[in-house]
């Protein structure tokens, strides 16, 4: 099955070693002529000077990149002076995010919520840059209701960005809802789905209760019951997140986002089985 828009997200390496690490694993992975690869920004900009390396080098490799911007703790002139610095060196498409709050650390900055940010950057930059934002659903954890994260999504794309990508998921149901409740409040908008390969079944289901995504129960289960074997683990999961993207893009999604927490394996395996149906 082809995918007609594929991108593969990264998050900026802290040592040396990582960096060749994701060198490697990016080397691989554009192989599979990805439309363009997103590099993360910390909470707060804690890894500011990571994202805009791990940019620059993307983009010498002859690959578009999309930084994401966060307004947690941003000020106007800090952001104007982000969006200079991408448009003097090309960059032509961003991720714009309020941002996850750092233990003990308010929100602060110019911008309460990503659509104050958004509404900014296009009144700074016009088209220039092609904004992409965050949709989530099966909810914002911090949302109040399914209404009122709808009310947010729908803002955020009215205050000027082109597309969305979701948080990930395994439900198909809660992205093909959302998905018809968006088009119901009239954002026409591509929604591309937020792929996440499994590698490692603990960290998945920590970090799934920390971000509000849904782990079925059966698939819970049948990763506990493989225990510490990680290679059954990944054969898997490659195979349940293969199914999972034949499901969508049958059902008319625009194309996949791959969160690759920097490594190559799982996502070249659910692509290759994608490749094989």
């Amino acid at each position: 099955m082809r995918v007609d828009h594929l991108s593969f997200e990264f998050f900026p390496p802290k040592t040396p070693e990582g960096a060749d690490r994701l060198r490697a694993a990016r080397r691989r992975l554009y192989a599979c002529s990805p439309e363009f690869c997103s590099v993360t920004f910390g909470a707060g900009g804690s890894t500011q000077q990571g994202t805009l390396d791990t940019v620059a080098e993307i983009t010498s490799e002859g690959v578009q990149a999309a930084p994401h911007l966060s307004c947690v703790g941003a000020s106007r002139d800090s952001v104007l002076r982000m969006l200079e610095h991408y448009r003097s060196r090309g960059i032509r498409r961003m991720v714009a995010l309020r941002g996850d709050l750092p233990s003990g650390y308010g929100l602060g900055g110019a911008f309460a919520h990503a659509s104050d940010l958004v509404a900014f950057i296009r009144a700074q930059t016009g088209d220039w840059f092609h904004i992409e934002v965050a949709a989530y659903p099966e909810m914002h954890p911090q949302s109040a209701s399914p209404r009122d994260d709808l009310r947010h999504f729908v803002a955020k794309m009215r205050a000027g960005a082109d597309s969305a990508i979701t948080q990930y998921f395994y439900n198909p149901e809660a992205y093909l809802y959302f998905v018809d409740e968006v088009r119901a409040a009239g954002v026409e908008a591509a929604i591309v789905p937020g792929i996440m390969p499994i590698t490692n079944a603990t960290q998945l289901l920590r970090f799934s209760e920390v971000c509000g995504a849904e782990i079925p129960r059966w698939l819970r289960l049948r990763l506990q019951g493989f225990g510490d074997d990680r290679a059954s683990i990944v054969a898997f999961g490659c195979d349940v997140v293969a199914a999972l993207c034949r499901r969508l893009l049958e059902a008319g999604a625009p194309g996949l986002h791959f969160y690759t927490l920097n490594q190559a394996e799982a996502s070249l395996g659910v692509l290759e089985r994608l490749a094989a149906a």
